[in-house]
């Protein structure tokens, strides 16, 4: 698939499966960016016929100031070595906005080999958990959801309305919740988004920019590929290579309990948990969201919501 990325060869053997799986995301990356921009755009006079949409190579090798030749070359994908201002200058030709240019910029280090070096240390093979103080300071959110989540869209813990809100995904105690595996694989998840198509595209973005952040990421891999053969919705939105930074706006859900949501939010990376983050979610004063969300604050209070997410009526 070229789903991750890898080391760069040396001149001395030949190129490892990573390599190529690199080369073929700057290749796929690179030509996707090209397609969406047209001259009009680029402010380039149009010559000649085209036969395909956006600009051609020589246009955005002239608009960054290099050859043909040397952009040529990048476009195969070999990225390795370039230096920063090449790549900014190639980022500017092609308009990349700054979840774009940092996914350039990651893959260009993946190319270098120097991912490896620069990702957390990987935790061991048991279930994470929370530290009692970060569920501590999940919990004393009263207000409104606030979870914790991974690269992986992993939902790792969650304050008491934050397991209400996300109810739908402990359905199946069995399993371990996951947003992009909710999304794709569970028909309730066109319930609970009422826009599916906007957090159908937003959940594959996130993906992919945590795929050139950590391009060795074993189990990102396996999820990427689980959802590649299970699903033609998340194939086609995996190979536009779109990529987005997740950092706060507004959400919409319809929750089966009580309608109608409309929540902003606020995402957090956490210093003392590298890969992880906190989002915090907010309903305007006084909105109908704020009316329902303490509504679902209620019909919280009579649920007995274990660790694990799932809901059970209070005993008396």
């Amino acid at each position: 698939m070229g789903v991750l990325t890898g080391y760069r060869s040396s001149r001395t053997c030949p190129p490892s499966v990573g390599d190529v799986d690199n080369r073929t995301e700057v290749r796929e990356f690179l030509t996707s960016r090209r397609a969406k921009i047209t001259p009009e755009q680029a402010q380039v006079p149009q010559a000649g016929q085209r036969r395909v949409p956006g600009l051609r190579r020589s246009e955005v090798a002239a608009l960054a100031g290099v050859s043909v030749e040397y952009y040529a070359k990048l476009e195969r994908g070999t990225l390795g070595g370039v230096s920063a201002g090449v790549l900014d200058a190639i980022a500017r030709a092609l308009q990349l906005d700054d979840a774009e240019r940092a996914h350039l910029f990651h893959l260009a280090r993946a190319a270098d080999g120097t991912t490896a070096a620069m990702r957390p240390r990987r935790r061991t093979a048991t279930q994470w958990e929370p530290r009692p103080s970060l569920q501590w300071t999940l919990d004393s959110i009263t207000t409104g959801p606030a979870i914790v989540g991974n690269n992986r869209s992993d939902l790792l813990a969650t304050n008491h309305l934050g397991r209400a809100l996300y109810a739908d995904l402990y359905a199946d105690p069995t399993k371990s919740p996951n947003f992009a595996r909710f999304a794709f694989l569970d028909t309730a998840a066109h319930r609970f988004y009422p826009n599916w198509d906007l957090a159908a595209d937003i959940t594959v973005a996130n993906l992919r920019t945590a795929a050139g952040q950590d391009p060795h990421d074993k189990g990102l891999q396996d999820l990427v590929g689980e959802l590649s053969t299970r699903s033609g919705e998340f194939r086609r939105r995996w190979g536009s290579h779109n990529v987005r930074t997740h950092a706060g706006g507004s959400k919409g859900f319809h929750h089966q309990v009580v309608g109608d949501l409309t929540l902003a939010y606020e995402s957090l990376d956490l210093r003392a948990e590298p890969g992880l983050t906190m989002t915090i979610y907010t309903a305007e004063p006084n909105s109908p969201t704020a009316h329902a969300l303490a509504l679902l604050a209620s019909w919280a209070a009579t649920q007995e919501l274990t660790p694990s997410g799932r809901s059970e009526p209070l005993r008396s």
